[in-house]
């Protein structure tokens, strides 16, 4: 079977929502934190490429959130954080077609998922916490919900603790 077809397979086993051109798959892996990951993978003559977008720029704190992202690559499998020019982060990964069966394809959209899920509230409390504050604020003034702000009560109470300078 060719790796195309092997990919196509183990996404619909897996329920994933795909799309597909000629060698590039795009697909939705859905999350907790990060309510979607889209995720290209590209079939090339030896290698299978993945790219998964996960935050825009931080607005702020760039070198801790840059930082925290590189301590995080140490301890990864088949992908790592990269940064493009505009500095928006990514999962980027390259690995050879003769490893790809279904347990490898598992590991590694398992792997983008986890990494993107799992890092996705720590990049926005480190680098858009004033836009989350700023949020909260205007939802709450309007008496709108912020349930799904709730991760980052403690920036409110930290802030109302910390007087502002």
């Amino acid at each position: 079977m060719n790796v195309t077809k092997e990919i196509e397979k183990f996404l619909t086993d897996s329920q994933l929502s795909f799309t597909r051109t000629e060698n590039v798959i795009i697909v939705t892996i859905p999350g907790t934190h990060k309510l979607s990951t889209t995720c290209s993978i590209s079939v090339g003559t030896s290698a299978l490429t993945l790219n998964a977008f996960v935050s825009r720029k931080p607005d702020e704190n760039h070198e801790e959130v840059y930082r925290w992202l590189l301590e995080r690559n140490l301890k990864m499998y088949g992908v790592h954080f990269a940064v493009d020019n505009l500095g928006d982060i990514y999962l980027a990964g390259r690995v050879p077609l003769r490893c790809i069966d279904e347990a490898e394809l598992d590991r590694l959209i398992g792997c983008v998922s986890q990494y993107s899920d799992g890092a996705f509230n720590t990049i926005l409390e480190l680098g858009f916490a004033t836009a989350i504050r700023k949020e909260w604020e205007w939802r709450v003034s309007r008496g709108e919900s912020t349930e799904n702000l709730d991760a980052f009560a403690h920036l409110i109470e930290k802030q109302v603790i910390e007087p502002q300078a």
